[in-house]
């Protein structure tokens, strides 16, 4: 169990540790859109999308990455008086009835929209935007799946100590 929690917890530190570079890289996409427009008018369509794109991806990507490193909102009133075993429970229950329904249904409600995306090779309405929206969309798939994975690494990190010893509270 400790090597499946590693293994899920490193390939989630990857992907936020890659997707934390995209706000750099919209910050800089966005001061070139400013910039193109208003100094040199020469608005670019496709490079304010890619601002929409890395946007929805630093979110999306980010998600699981967010929870594992414990940046996600949570009301610790009374949890931080629980004690281990409580905290564990609580832990359980949110993942079992909250986490993991919630991701199954965004997977279940979303498969056909992207699905349709993909079998058009949907692209921007735009006649100069990006000609990918049906990656963009797989975005939707991708999240839930990547907070199952992390939901199954902090569901087990409850039932054994934390192979890196530390518990990440989920």
């Amino acid at each position: 169990m400790h090597r499946l929690i590693r293994t899920i917890d490193t390939l989630t530190r990857l992907t936020g540790n890659t997707v934390c570079w995209f706000a750099l890289i919209m910050v800089i996409a966005t001061c070139a859109v400013v910039a193109l427009r208003y100094l040199f008018s020469m608005p670019s369509v496709a490079l304010q999308e890619s601002v929409m794109y890395l946007h929805a991806a630093l979110f999306m990507l980010g998600a699981a990455y967010t929870w594992q490193q414990g940046g996600h909102v949570r009301v610790d009133i009374f949890y931080r008086t629980f004690s281990p075993r409580g905290q564990a429970l609580v832990d359980r229950g949110g993942i079992l009835l909250l986490v993991l329904p919630l991701c199954f249904f965004l997977l279940w409600v979303s498969w056909e929209y992207v699905g349709n995306a993909w079998a058009i090779g949907e692209k921007s309405q735009e006649a100069s935007g990006l000609p990918f929206v049906y990656l963009l969309k797989s975005l939707i798939l991708l999240m839930p799946l990547l907070v199952i994975l992390q939901a199954l690494a902090e569901l087990l990190r409850t039932f054994v100590k934390d192979p890196e010893g530390e518990r990440h509270h989920g």
